[in-house]
């Protein structure tokens, strides 16, 4: 759980994971501040702390080599703000333990239900035109690229170039990419969504600059993939969350609890 002043939704986003769901929860707090942290040990999760405020892509880089530290196999991605619901967790860890895909998104626009859940108008529209480039320019067909709720293989883990990518917001949509251009397979399911006021939300500031983001990591992508220019977030010599990459950022955080 990559949490950034969740103190507010954290208790409830918890109390939502099935039993027996996962065996074991991790959170890394970017800095927040608010009492995340207090609340986080005194729920018993095991919580690292950035030093400073990052940016979400680093408290990613963060969470997911403390899940390799562990050893997880399969890893999921749930945002502390209760956006998500956690009751997803069994089906989407489900579908990598059984070797049907690599990468599980859940969408909120597969069923229709992200207006219905309080999403934005300027936020589905920005969405979907994004989405369409990118199926375009990626050669590929998804129904979102945007949902923050990921289920991931150990393995997609340690081969992506994932310490190539971004800290801020566009890391989401630079690690999806580069899944789909090393072929590992990507499947969706439904996922109900929630907007409302404590839940967290980029700014629209933030939101222009990661859509163009989103369009600059689509055009890296069709040029690497036709062999016109390289990138380094799509060369698979690229930095790799293992060995010195853990080391790396388990410097940059402190356990607590």
């Amino acid at each position: 759980m990559p949490a950034y002043n969740a103190e507010l939704t954290l208790r409830q986003t918890v109390a939502d994971i099935p039993p027996q769901a996962a065996d074991a929860l991790v959170l890394v707090d970017d800095g927040s501040r608010d009492r995340t942290v207090e609340l986080a040990r005194s729920l018993g999760i095991p919580t690292w702390v950035h030093h400073r405020n990052y940016g979400y892509g680093r408290n990613q880089k963060t969470c997911y080599a403390k899940a390799l530290e562990l050893g997880a196999d399969v890893v999921v991605m749930l945002h502390p703000d209760y956006q998500y619901t956690p009751r997803l967790i069994p089906a989407m860890a489900s579908l990598i333990a059984l070797e049907q895909f690599d990468v599980v998104l859940g969408s909120r626009i597969l069923g229709g239900g992200a207006l219905a859940g309080g999403m934005p108008p300027y936020k589905y529209v920005a969405n979907r035109a994004l989405t369409f480039v990118q199926n375009l320019l990626l050669e590929h067909k998804l129904a979102e690229y945007h949902t923050g709720f990921r289920a991931f293989s150990r393995q997609v883990l340690e081969a992506l170039p994932l310490g190539e990518n971004a800290d801020d917001f566009v890391f989401d949509n630079q690690m999806l990419a580069q899944a789909i251009y090393f072929g590992y397979r990507v499947g969706e399911i439904t996922c109900p969504t929630r907007y409302f006021n404590e839940a967290s939300s980029i700014p629209l500031g933030k939101s222009i600059r990661y859509g163009l983001g989103v369009l600059r990591t689509s055009a890296q992508f069709w040029l690497a993939k036709h062999g016109l220019l390289a990138s380094r977030i799509f060369s698979p010599e690229g930095r790799k969350l293992r060995d010195d990459m853990i080391e790396h950022y388990a410097c940059e955080s402190r356990a607590v609890g």
